[in-house]
């Protein structure tokens, strides 16, 4: 017992909160033993309530103190000690993993669209079956390490899942990698949500003197009359730059055609002299859905203007949360102007710009005031002037559109 008065429980807590952060492993684990033999009879129970170390590891740390085992200046364990983990005792577990979450990956350490929509606890269970010793926290650490990430929650679920979203995936991912080996531009594109411009709350926080939060309007149900921006991304996958165009009017298939437009004069046939052709990797709807006819009929002209092919390969039904674009751009921007009200056009140009990442992500952005019709409808004779070349898998969601001239 400590003969300096009675040890109490906040004692114990405010050495140990002191120390806690200072101490290595086997430190700790001697000082929160030392604690409970000066509290005697019921002290292991007591201190593992205040520290909220298991019982375990004080037990280990009395019986340290009572034999005190050789261990080298410096170290934690003795030599040998600790769990060995799990790739170590079973060599194979990690390439079954890597099998259950995306076949084609296997071997391309690099490959541009890894994704899983399996959960932990599925992927954990089913080695198990397999007869492997992994836990759900171990897969979770080891698709970390992998550069794996489970992408979304449930708002990925768009729709009824297809029987070939997989093995669309499956494509897309084939596509990707040997047009981006081949050198030719590989984009994802989409319309980000469309944004109120005007003093009106924009979701998330910044820094502010408390009391000094920025006011803005207390309602987001403006006239019709209030003006809108309609971002159009376009990502470039290989050389991790993005490219936004802020719409003032519609979000069109002919927008979203003149914002491709608009990045390869900016910036695509600098990067790619050379290109061949140009692979789009868009969702199933919206401005640039696989059912829009003025969508295809945009891109013959494009492809007429480029003298080269354009492929697309759009992500099944439900999926489009999984599009590059969403995760590796838009996602960015949404943390850059959080809480901060979009005013003006010039406000939003200037805050998408400026977005960058820690992992070489940039940005250019420009503002398009033309003006697009919407509900306009293309005739069979239009739609018979499109030369379009549809893949053998699912020629609805794949497809090429060559040039007149070709």
């Amino acid at each position: 017992m400590y003969t300096g008065g009675v040890t109490t429980e906040a004692s114990i807590r405010f050495r140990f909160q002191r120390l806690a952060s200072t101490l290595d492993e086997r430190a700790l684990r001697l000082f929160v033993a030392t604690e409970a033999e000066a509290l005697g009879y019921g002290g292991i129970s007591q201190v593992s309530r205040i520290t909220g170390l298991a019982r375990s590891t004080i037990l280990r740390g009395q019986q340290e103190l009572l034999h005190r085992p050789a261990v080298t200046p410096g170290m934690i364990r003795r030599p040998g000690g600790g769990r060995k983990k799990v790739s170590a005792l079973d060599t194979t577990v990690v390439e079954e993993l890597e099998r259950l979450v995306e076949p084609l990956s296997r071997g391309e350490p690099m490959s541009p669209l890894r994704w899983t929509c399996k959960s932990i606890r599925t992927l954990a269970d089913t080695l198990q079956c397999l007869g492997h010793a992994a836990s759900h926290r171990w897969v979770w650490a080891t698709l970390h390490e992998l550069n794996y990430s489970l992408q979304g929650n449930r708002k990925m679920e768009e729709g009824n899942q297809h029987l070939d979203r997989d093995a669309q995936f499956e494509h897309i991912n084939s596509r990707v990698s040997r047009e981006m080996r081949a050198g030719n531009p590989v984009v994802s594109v989409d319309t980000k949500k469309k944004k109120l411009v005007g003093n009106y709350k924009n979701d998330g926080r910044k820094w502010h003197r408390k009391g000094e939060a920025l006011r803005v309007q207390g309602h987001d149900f403006p006239h019709p009359d209030v003006p809108r921006a309609y971002p159009y991304g376009i990502y470039d996958l290989a050389r991790n730059r993005g490219h936004v165009v802020v719409g003032t009017d519609h979000d069109t298939a002919q927008f979203a055609v003149a914002s491709i437009r608009g990045w390869w004069r900016a910036e695509g046939r600098r990067l790619y002299p050379r290109a061949q052709r140009l692979l789009i990797t868009a969702d199933g709807g919206g401005s640039n859905g696989y059912r829009h006819r003025l969508w295809k009929l945009e891109l013959q002209r494009l492809a007429d203007e480029l003298r080269f092919a354009i492929s697309v390969c759009h992500f099944p039904p439900g999926t489009s949360k999984w599009n590059k674009v969403e995760h590796r751009l838009f996602s960015f921007i949404s943390t850059n102007w959080r809480g901060e009200p979009l005013t003006d056009y010039e406000t939003i140009v200037r805050l998408i710009a400026n977005t960058t990442t820690a992992t070489g992500l940039r940005v250019t952005c420009r503002l398009d005031r033309r003006k697009y019709a919407v509900g306009r409808k293309i005739s069979d004779e239009e739609m018979k002037r499109v030369k379009i070349v549809k893949d053998k898998f699912h020629g609805e969601w794949n497809y090429t559109i060559l040039p007149t001239s070709h």
